[in-house]
């Protein structure tokens, strides 16, 4: 029962983006695409030890995604807000600039446009953050390379999830 309220809360709350933005990717697909670099960067091994749940750590993908959702939402949030903001600021030269597939103007116009936009943005975001998730999973390895006793000690009290603490807090702050 929460479970089904909550998913209608979240839904309400999409609706308007989605209707804001044709073509804008979901949150559940930057989250896939964020675990899918992370388990590039990690390793198949080390990012199931992360972030797999279950006996078998079978379940890993499906926790990063639910972990990374939250974030991605708000990556599609900052994003739409930005190009709202352009818009205001000049909406002749944000048509031009984002085009209108021969939707000459007015309100379908203007959400091709914005749909253009926000998916350029989001893809900026995604890529930057791959970027930071590559670059860190470099950084921990070596880190937990060069002394792991000392890697557990700084970033979490288990082995099994000290890496990926170090990993989320190193590309966050990048």
């Amino acid at each position: 029962m929460k479970k089904t309220i909550l998913f209608v809360v979240v839904a309400a709350l999409l609706v308007p983006l989605a209707a804001l933005a044709d073509g804008t990717p979901s949150a559940s697909s930057l989250a896939n695409q964020t675990c899918t670099q992370l388990k590039k960067a990690d390793g198949a091994a080390q990012f199931a030890a992360t972030y797999g749940t279950n006996a078998t750590k079978s379940n890993a993908f499906g926790k990063c995604v639910s972990k990374n959702t939250p974030a991605a939402k708000a990556t599609i949030a900052n994003a739409a807000k930005a190009c709202v903001a352009e818009k205001t600021a000049d909406s002749a030269a944000f048509l031009k600039k984002y085009g209108t597939n021969g939707k000459g103007t007015g309100d379908s116009a203007m959400k091709n446009a914005m749909g253009k936009c926000v998916s350029l943005a989001v893809k900026q975001a995604q890529a930057a953050q791959a970027k930071a998730i590559t670059t860190a999973a470099a950084t921990c390895k070596a880190a937990r390379s060069a002394d792991a006793a000392a890697f557990v000690a700084k970033y979490g009290g288990k082995k099994a999830n000290a890496y990926g603490k170090c990993v989320s807090a190193l590309s966050k702050s990048k």
